[in-house]
């Protein structure tokens, strides 16, 4: 026993004396040492689609914000308390931290592919700049000014703050160099199995990027009418024309990749949300199709919207419906539905290059909502029929007619559906008894910006004048 435990020894001291280091020893043969840019792009895909779809109050209110949902015990967040849980931080923090960083360091990993060819480079990038615009301009329509230029470098801890309107006039110009530079003939490598949205398809990205172009366009219209009539134009003949193009992340039926409305709904076993009156109650006076698949019947056998702003109780109320209810519901960045609508805008505004009439663009724009959520071309028909809905005859100007129906439409796109009541003014919403506020027309700044970068928090506030909820970003002139 001795002589074995001397070998034993001996030929472990031979063993290691002929090695340098110990670090080949600390290596994990499973795990990866490297990071393929498009697991990247794909994280950044999900917690974007994750982050504007949610329905977790600490993240998402924004369901409260425009007024489809009620609260039953705790209603903090439909009388705008979102301050006490740091509600602006965290939906900062997915922005900047989930999604633009991979996307960032997801392009350093392209450049440096000296595998793939030169048609193949400039198709991932486009892909990774239309997911970046898309980002940025979800933070400057939540915020107003933000950090942009200085942003997202580990060497400097203090960015400075852009101005919102240079922001979107950069990621204009960006966007139409990512559109230019799409190529489907010279395909997008690995991105054909790990993009999310599109799996690599460049004509599809390419629509998605002029979808996208036109709506800055109509968000910009009341600060820049000129300018957004040129974009408008320019996009029209290459956006989306069916609801099977819509920007979206198909959620799976197993975790971790689960819609997370139904984590919120079923998987916390919470029953924290029924339709809001003011929701409800519209969509009664209309008759809407879609009443069943945004929500439940309530137990008198109606559908009955809770008191927006105070608590109700879950089981006297209509919940929200089964669909959402569906682990494998989409999240939808951008659909034809919006699409349409935001034609339908464009023509009444004069910009008469996007063709058609405001009427059938506005009806394509009802139908593909209704189609989405289920219902049929009959369903459509009759509904835009009534005398209540039909664009001749619906009550309003304009903005009041596409506001109503375009909120309706957009149950399932919370943060767009704030973007578009902020900008149209449509429908008329208001602040509750014991709200802390008027209605939000933006996120103040996290409370993390205020205490760790200070001097540039205290001069984009001043820049916007103050950080108030009420303040309005730069495109809202109304």
């Amino acid at each position: 026993m001795k002589k074995t435990l001397l070998f034993c020894s001996t030929a472990l001291f031979l063993a290691t004396s002929c090695v340098d280091s110990l670090d080949t020893y600390n290596v994990d043969p499973k795990s990866a040492t490297k990071v393929l840019s498009v697991t990247l792009v794909s994280n950044a895909e999900r917690s974007l689609a994750r982050t504007v779809a949610s329905t977790n109050v600490n993240l998402n209110p924004f369901r409260l914000f425009v007024q489809y949902w009620a609260q039953t015990t705790y209603f903090d967040e439909s009388i705008y308390n979102i301050t006490t849980r740091p509600i602006p931080g965290t939906f900062w923090t997915a922005l900047y931290r989930d999604v633009l960083a991979d996307l960032r360091e997801s392009r350093k990993i392209i450049a440096a592919d000296q595998l793939i060819s030169s048609g193949v480079r400039a198709n991932q990038n486009a892909i990774v700049e239309v997911l970046e615009v898309y980002t940025w301009s979800t933070l400057v329509n939540t915020f107003g000014n933000v950090p942009y230029s200085k942003a997202l470098d580990i060497t400097n801890a203090q960015p400075s703050y852009d101005d919102a309107a240079t922001i979107y006039n950069d990621l204009i110009v960006r966007l139409d160099a990512a559109i230019a530079q799409m190529d489907n003939t010279a395909g997008s490598g690995a991105f054909e199995k790990g993009d999310l949205l599109y799996k690599g398809d460049m004509d599809a990205w390419k629509m998605f990027a002029n979808s996208l172009k036109l709506r800055f366009a109509l968000t910009l219209a009341d600060a820049n009418s000129t300018k957004a009539s040129q974009m408008a134009g320019q996009a029209a003949a290459g956006v989306f024309t069916s609801n099977s193009e819509n920007a979206q992340v198909n959620f799976l039926s197993t975790a971790p990749n689960t819609n997370p409305v139904w984590e919120d709904l079923i998987q916390s076993g919470r029953y924290d949300f029924v339709g809001a009156n003011t929701f409800i109650n519209r969509l009664n006076t209309l008759n809407d199709p879609r009443r069943n698949d945004y929500f439940k019947l309530a137990a008198n056998g109606t559908y009955r919207g809770g008191v927006y702003g105070t608590n109700n109780s879950y089981a006297s109320y209509s919940a929200p419906g089964v669909k959402l209810e569906d682990p494998t519901m989409p999240g939808v960045l951008l659909s034809y539905s919006e699409v349409e609508f935001l034609l339908a805008e464009a023509v009444e505004r004069g910009y008469t290059a996007v063709g058609g009439t405001a009427a059938a663009h506005y009806e394509n724009a009802v139908t593909a909502s209704i189609l989405e959520w289920g219902g049929t071309t009959a369903e459509a028909a009759t509904y835009l029929a009534q005398p209540t809905v039909a664009y001749a005859t619906a009550t309003g100007t304009y903005k009041q007619k596409i506001g109503v129906q375009k909120w309706i439409a957009l149950y399932g796109q919370p943060v767009d559906s704030w973007r578009e009541y902020r900008r149209l003014d449509s429908p008329t919403l208001t602040a509750p008894t014991g709200a802390l506020s008027a209605l939000p027309l933006r996120f103040t700044y996290p409370i993390v910006e205020q205490n760790l970068n200070g001097a540039n928090y205290s001069a984009a506030s001043a820049a916007i004048g103050g950080d108030q909820v009420t303040t309005k970003i730069f495109w809202d002139k109304f």
